[in-house]
């Protein structure tokens, strides 16, 4: 019963691990250890998803709780109606961008705030592993009630809200949701914007004739690039299934790199609340800092993960915080992250100035070049960053702690952090205005690891 619980997150295989029994005896959990009155239900566009709900749902009304069904949707729209009800907690059946024959929950509390092992996952987890039996309730008077299906309209004056009163330029967008649920939102705002859109994959089909949408991974990246092109396009947005990230493209197909779009989005939400504070991952940062100093912001890093981020956020009352994983956090939106809100921002910033996202972009990498994330299968990161550390300590880092090992020179910078789920580390590395450099040092830190491990 254990494996599907991650450290902020439910994930597993279906049927194996995640099925009907388990979503339903998961919402007896969650009455039982946070006794809520009212939680928000909703599912993504995958086969098993919608049947996981109805088991949440039913779990929840058998054991006395409210239950306010947003049916398929995003993750973002349960963060939405979670914070707008004043509900206890929202629930969201998906798996994201993992494969096709797993799904999960994720899972908010009151005001859309995070869920964490300490505050949520561990009580539910340790009642779904006893022997407990968790009766419904004596009679049907006692049950919870199921409130209507709430309309998308105020989600959607949420998000239009975003580019109000700016003078958003009628730019012509490829738009790629990978059979995932971003589709039917981009329906609802095609009549308010001045943008045509060019629609591939655009309809959410449980089937993922294409595969899972991902478009982190290179070989997912291709349909829109070439879509881009071929249509003579501004831009094109991809999102995951679930949308709660996107990616762009600019018009030349070329994959943008989600470090260099938090700065763009900083930007937008500057221009709208001067001297903020805008939070940034500790992976990529030259870049960001620049840009949101010059913008008059206060930059301050926070680890990576997006309880880490919700958590700052308040403590901070940051206006945006973005990661480089294409993860974008708004205080306006109750310090959660969306992939709409983002596309928005990157387009009402382009539309603000005369230069085109791929002269924008081109700018900052000449600026700021950086590598990308590059992956190394490890049998023991510790050891493998104690030698990358002790490689390069006699020359003198300035080091960084917040997250992994990371090591700053005059120079050049890099940031080598262990996957919290694979046998992984993750090396990221940026240099001012200096691709040989670069490139020399990304060389250099990869033989090191492939030697250690």
């Amino acid at each position: 019963m254990g494996a599907p619980f991650k450290a902020y997150d439910v994930r597993g295989r279906i049927p194996a691990e995640i099925n009907v029994p388990f979503a339903y005896r998961f919402s007896q959990a969650l009455k039982q250890s946070l006794q809520p009155g009212l939680v928000v239900v909703g599912h993504d566009m995958r086969l098993d998803s919608p049947a996981l709900a109805e088991a949440l749902t039913q779990g929840l009304l058998d054991s006395g709780v409210d239950v306010k069904p947003v049916g398929r949707c995003g993750t973002e729209e349960v963060y939405f109606h979670t914070a707008a009800t004043g509900a206890d907690a929202g629930l969201m059946v998906t798996a994201s961008h993992n494969p096709p024959d797993y799904n999960g929950i994720k899972m908010v509390l009151k005001g859309a705030s995070a869920a964490t092992p300490d505050n949520a996952f561990n009580p539910i987890e340790e009642i779904m592993r006893s022997d407990a039996v968790l009766e419904p309730v004596a009679s049907y008077a006692e049950r919870g009630t199921l409130h209507e299906t709430p309309d998308r309209n105020a989600y959607i004056e949420r998000l239009l809200a975003e580019v109000a009163g700016q003078d958003l330029k009628p730019l012509k967008i490829v738009c790629h949701a990978g059979n995932g649920c971003a589709g039917p939102i981009i329906d609802l705002l095609e009549k308010h914007l001045p943008f045509t859109f060019i629609k591939i994959d655009h309809e959410p089909d449980p089937r993922l004739p294409n595969g899972v949408p991902n478009p982190l991974l290179p070989e997912k990246r291709a349909k829109a690039s070439k879509a881009v092109v071929e249509h003579g396009a501004d831009l094109a947005i991809a999102w995951d299934g679930d949308f709660d990230r996107c990616f762009l493209y600019d018009h030349k197909g070329r994959f943008v790199e989600g470090y260099y779009l938090v700065g763009m989005i900083a930007q937008s939400l500057l221009a709208k609340s001067p001297g903020a504070t805008i939070l940034y991952d500790p992976r990529l940062t030259w870049n960001t800092i620049d840009v949101v100093e010059k913008a008059g912001g206060i930059a301050k890093p926070c680890r990576t993960g997006h309880a880490y981020f919700k958590k700052m956020m308040r403590e901070e009352n940051a206006v945006y915080g973005g990661e480089m994983s294409a993860h974008h956090y708004f205080r306006d939106f109750s310090y959660c992250d969306s992939g709409m809100l983002a596309w928005l921002d990157v387009v009402a910033e382009l539309s603000s100035g005369g230069a085109s996202l791929a002269e924008r972009l081109e700018e900052r990498i000449a600026a700021y070049p950086c590598s990308g994330e590059i992956n190394f299968t490890v049998s023991d990161a510790a050891a493998v960053q104690a030698r990358i550390s002790e490689h390069f300590m006699p020359k003198n880092p300035e080091l960084e702690t917040i997250d992994g090992l990371g090591m700053m020179f005059g120079d050049w910078r890099f940031n080598l952090r262990a996957s919290n789920t694979e046998p992984l580390l993750r090396l990221n590395v940026e240099a001012r205005g200096d691709e040989a450099l670069l490139k020399a040092r990304v060389e250099e830190i990869t033989a090191l690891i492939q030697k250690a491990a």
